[in-house]
């Protein structure tokens, strides 16, 4: 949820050998202050470094403004000392953990007696606050031995164990710093030292440069994310360049609330989440079921006219079926734990391919029946820890628009140029016509991934080629491949700049061997496909979540539960517009008429609170003249239509499709 912003961009300089890089930025003329100011510097090989650094020979580096990526992740960095400065101010017997920079943010973990409430928030700030006044510097200390950082730090029991662990690669050890262990310390004015934090740095030159933070919340954490090791304190924070880029970022935090789909689905009965049924597991109301219909009834036709066929497959599998796509181990700690049944281990599926293999190799197969395109709507279930469980979003039990693609190696490019095309012009559909590509890839140190190397970069070069075809921004996302593939996952933007993962299409090359899939070639050789999956809405429920928060419940008349409702002026008007109703439900129109016992206006704000796209109002000129007068959602009216152009009218927005709401315009 990032503000927009254009980055100052700064050509590289040279820092002379004995000088500082202030020194240098400061001869170069560039803003030492404010929301452009240079905060750090960065190497030829991409390190950063703190503006009091000194190389030993003339080096090139360039400047990095605090309104970048970097200069923001240094600022919320050291938003997060004054945080944690603060804390062991007001509370001398916290404990530290790790304080990095998120996005939009940082948090600090702390080891403290009982939970921070708010009123300690508010404690916090206004020490934070006098922190940043203070002017206090950050300087680089560099400990000569980890004995001697351990003799310091011997009242820090999370710092300590941090020390032991340092070189072991995971975030915590990369949060002390590679290849040595450095220290943090505030100065005041006069030089002497008044807190410090084992830290790899950079950090701002002074706390002045933290002009616009805040504090957000509080929240339980486990210290390095295991459930096995103690319980923490979380405070999470947002750090800015400017007030006004503060004001910016908390105005958008308050319309996403607005458009919190947890909240916009019980207000317009979408969904629930009964608690009898299970965290994650989500259940759909008449309202919600109309959508997801919709949705489904779309998609379906959709694949059909892309050439795929729609199969099925069943909810559970034994185990030996993981074992035979990869999946166990690989996948294992997002699987639920399997069932025992006459001597074998069955599991719930938590993904449609290796089935579909088996539909694949229930039969020979020839190259004239490639490309083989297989779709279902398969409900998967997946064991997400219950700390990242939200809503629609990040569910357990969902329901993928799941299709695979086997084809030969020659057509694969066109294949997923094919796919490619396929999603943006669903995404178009749905009105999120704001996207661009992101291309994860393997990771070459980790041990997760399978295949060689050529079969990576085979993968991988194909996937870039049509990726750039495409037009689109290509982001790159190192080590973010599935097991066994690259992918390209589309990356959407909704109505208030927030950007979703939506659909993926990745390229497989292990499941086919594994699975001894193969085809008659055109020489009569067997030869084995290659297999692209891909998923359109990617989760249905996640792409309902989506769009409920980017209409924020507003649906456009095509998708929305209730397309009219009738409203009688007076209670004798009712079977007029019932006569109207009925003549739209036969065109395909959700309509009703609203027969409670409320006022007229109040009717009327009930439709509007239920985001209904048409009110239909019916007094007794329009009982007489044979019309219907209509109250859009934005407020506007037209009178006086006929009830034959108002079928007509309705009819007309609901099949165009348009992803606006209707309007007297």
């Amino acid at each position: 949820m990032s503000a927009p912003r254009t980055p100052v961009v700064a050509d590289p300089l040279v820092v002379p050998a004995g000088t500082t890089a202030a020194d240098a930025v400061a001869a170069a003329g560039l803003p030492a202050h404010g929301p452009k100011a240079i905060v750090v510097v960065r190497e030829a090989g991409g390190r950063l470094r703190d503006l009091n650094w000194a190389p030993a020979a003339d080096t090139e580096v360039t400047p990095v403004a605090i309104d970048t990526p970097d200069g923001l992740d240094v600022l919320r960095h050291s938003a997060a000392h004054v945080l944690a400065q603060a804390v062991q101010d007001v509370f001398p017997e916290a404990k530290l953990g790790i304080g990095p920079p998120i996005r939009d943010g940082f948090y600090y973990d702390f080891d403290v007696q009982k939970p921070f409430q708010p009123e300690d928030l508010t404690k916090l700030e206004k020490r934070m606050q006098e922190i940043v006044k203070a002017g206090q510097t950050f300087r680089r200390r560099k400990y000569g031995s980890l004995d001697e950082a351990k003799a310091e730090l011997k009242d820090e029991p999370f710092k300590l164990e941090l020390v032991d662990i340092k070189g072991d690669v995971d975030e915590e050890a990369a949060a002390v710093g590679a290849g040595e262990l450095t220290h943090y310390d505030n100065l005041d004015k006069d030089g002497n030292r008044v807190w410090g934090d084992l830290c790899r740095g950079p950090h701002l030159p002074s706390t002045r440069l933290i002009p616009a933070f805040k504090l957000m919340r509080s929240a339980a954490a486990y210290w390095r994310g295991s459930e096995k090791n103690p319980q923490l304190q979380r405070v999470y924070g947002t750090a800015w360049p400017s007030r006004d880029e503060l004001k910016a970022y908390l105005n958008r935090l308050a319309e996403a609330e607005r458009r919190d789909h947890r909240k916009l689905g019980t207000e317009l009965d979408l969904f629930s989440f009964p608690d009898e049924i299970g965290s994650g597991l989500v259940v759909f109301h008449p309202k919600g079921g109309v959508i997801k219909r919709e949705m489904e009834d779309y998609v379906r036709a959709r694949h059909i006219e892309e050439g795929f066929q729609y199969v099925g497959s069943p909810h559970i599998t034994k185990e030996g079926l993981f074992h035979t796509s990869g999946h166990l181990p690989y996948y294992k700690d997002t699987m639920f734990p399997p069932m025992e049944l006459e001597g074998a281990n069955y599991y719930l599926k938590a993904m449609n391919c290796p089935m579909h293999n088996l539909i694949f190799r229930s039969r020979g197969r020839s190259y004239r029946e490639l490309p083989m395109r297989l779709f279902e709507f398969g409900t998967v279930y997946r064991y997400e820890k219950s700390g990242v469980v939200h809503g629609l979003t990040r569910v357990r039990g969902l329901t993928q628009d799941d299709s695979h693609s086997y084809v030969t190696a020659e057509q694969a490019p066109g294949e997923i140029k094919h796919l490619l095309n396929f999603v943006r012009s669903l995404l178009d559909d749905f009105g999120l016509d704001d996207y661009y590509l992101e291309l994860s890839t393997r990771d070459p140190q980790s041990d997760k991934f399978i295949g060689t190397d050529e079969q990576w970069e085979t993968a991988t070069k194909v996937l870039e080629d049509v990726a750039t075809e495409s037009g689109l921004e290509l982001v790159l996302d190192p080590g973010g491949a599935a097991f066994y593939g690259p992918k390209i996952s589309v990356q959407a933007k909704d109505a208030i700049g927030r950007t979703w993962q939506m659909s993926t299409i990745q390229y497989d090359f292990n499941m086919p061997a594994r699975f001894g899939l193969e085809y008659q070639a055109a020489d009569g050789t067997r030869q084995e496909p290659v297999m692209i999956h891909s998923a359109k809405f990617g989760s249905l429920e996640r792409f309902f979540g989506v769009l409920v928060e980017h209409y924020a419940g507003a649906f456009p008349a095509w998708l929305a539960p209730v397309q009219v409702v009738g409203i009688p002026i007076r209670d004798d008007h009712a079977s007029y517009l019932e006569e109207f109703v009925t003549l739209l439900r036969k065109k395909g129109i959700r309509a009703e008429v609203d027969h409670s016992t409320d006022r007229m206006q109040k009717k009327i704000r009930t439709a509007q609170q239920q985001k209904i796209p048409f009110m239909a109002i019916a007094g007794d000129d329009d009982v007489s003249g044979g019309t219907v007068s209509f109250r859009y959602r934005d407020g506007s009216q037209r009178n006086g239509v006929s009830i034959d152009e108002a079928v007509a009218h309705v009819v007309e927005v609901v099949r165009s499709r348009i992803n606006t709401g209707p309007s007297a315009a």
